[in-house]
């Protein structure tokens, strides 16, 4: 028999299209209610695996659906209006909204992140785990690297390293925020880090990317003609 805490979370659930299995898991996570959008994007995270395990694709989608869940709630109960106003300590520029949503996003407890990483490394391989943060960001590493790619043609294979690595760390810090524009902010803070990579080896990133960009408009307007 359901008590009354069970039975409001149902009644929820059914109104938000989530499935009654899905409550009770998420009555074990200490009363957490999935949204039905989460479960639908974390059900589309665990199928893109493609697992022939049904049982091991269940506890992937449950996992990743926990995350979101929290992450979420995380940031609808730390708005941006919880920072106070000020400058960021580096540029020296006003705080922005946007600056100010993901420092009240990243003081959300480290266990949200752990408990993911932990949760996908217990049932997948490395590279299943990066099938699944790949989700998350919409494929910005491979995309990204393909970027630095095309403006330093003759990139090396250690620098193609250390830049991937950079992109992989700044993908998963990223899937603790909640928007694209947060995740894109978080990538740009990688990205600033593997052109100083790049200036430190003896290139000048900006002298690259002028050249890359003299390219690509003499390209346009050479379609033009």
């Amino acid at each position: 028999m359901m008590n009354k805490t069970t039975k409001f979370l149902v009644i929820c659930g059914m109104m938000a299209g989530i499935s009654f299995s899905s409550l009770n898991r998420a009555h074990a996570q200490n009363d957490i209610v999935i949204p039905g959008d989460v479960l639908v994007k974390a059900t589309e995270y665990a199928t893109a695996l493609k697992l022939d395990d049904a049982a091991k694709s269940k506890r992937i989608e449950t996992v990743v659906a926990i995350h979101m869940t929290k992450v979420k709630d995380w940031h609808n109960d730390h708005p941006a209006t919880t920072v106070p106003s000020g400058i960021n300590p580096v540029t020296g520029n006003k705080l922005s909204d946007l600056d100010k949503q993901i420092i009240a996003d990243s003081a959300m407890p480290a266990s949200v992140h752990q408990e993911l990483m932990e949760g996908l490394r217990k049932d997948l391989s490395p590279e299943q785990v990066e099938t699944i943060l790949d989700k998350y960001t919409i494929g910005k590493v491979a995309f990204t690297m393909a970027g630095y790619k095309a403006i330093v043609t003759d990139l090396t294979a250690a620098e193609e390293a250390k830049i991937l690595g950079f992109l992989k760390e700044a993908r998963e810090m990223a899937v603790d925020y909640k928007s694209m524009k947060q995740i894109s902010a978080i990538f740009e803070i990688y990205k600033t880090k593997a052109e100083q990579f790049l200036n430190n080896n003896g290139r000048s990133w900006r002298a690259l990317y002028s050249d890359y960009t003299k390219k690509i408009k003499a390209e346009k307007a050479a379609k033009k003609q």
